[in-house]
């Protein structure tokens, strides 16, 4: 699984106050919204296998088990406290057969392009640069992560990569970030 670099190649946000700035820009907005960011950037999933989840999903469990739309793998993830307690506050009035992120008519989840203009809308509205999009979430999960517990092995395990070098790729860590670290270090 090769991760390309090209137009389409988006970007984590790697700045925590961007981050808690694009959850309070969407909490004023849409508490929908602000789920579906926060769920992203806590769950670690493609927007694939966000979109058509349903409240019986999520409701019921610490744990979340999707077959992955892309690699059909099957994935078991833990919902952690912060996703926990959103999820149960969003979910209170809902009936389990909803969606979880529903369009305006609720017959089906919003759509793929209706994510995208969410995310990037409240990321551009908040100054961050870059390419941003719904594949963002993904990678800032994965930055974030991989910042708090410098534990390669367990990301690539998480995202299905093949090697190290394609994840530490993946999310952003380039050779500036490199040169930096090692500027900074000495014995």
């Amino acid at each position: 699984m090769a991760v390309k670099k090209g137009a389409n190649t988006v970007e984590p946000i790697r700045d925590i106050e961007k981050i808690k700035e694009i959850k309070e820009y969407l909490l004023h907005r849409s508490y929908r919204n602000y789920l579906l960011f926060t769920f992203g950037i806590n769950s670690g999933l493609r927007i694939s296998d966000i979109l058509p989840l349903r409240v019986m999903d999520v409701k019921y469990t610490n744990y979340l088990i999707i077959k992955e739309k892309k690699t059909k793998n099957i994935r078991k993830t833990i919902i952690n406290e912060t996703l926990r307690r959103e999820i149960d506050r969003y979910t209170r009035k809902m009936a389990d057969s909803e969606y979880l992120f529903p369009s305006q008519k609720g017959e089906r989840p919003i759509s793929r392009i209706q994510a995208w203009q969410i995310i990037h809308t409240a990321a551009k509205a908040c100054g961050v640069e870059g390419p941003i999009g719904t594949h963002t979430l993904r990678k800032t999960f994965g930055y974030h992560f991989y910042q708090k517990t410098k534990d390669v092995a367990m990301l690539q395990y998480i995202f299905g990569h093949s090697s190290p070098s394609i994840t530490l790729r993946y999310i952003g860590i380039n050779d500036e970030m490199v040169s930096k670290a090692l500027e900074e270090f000495s014995l």
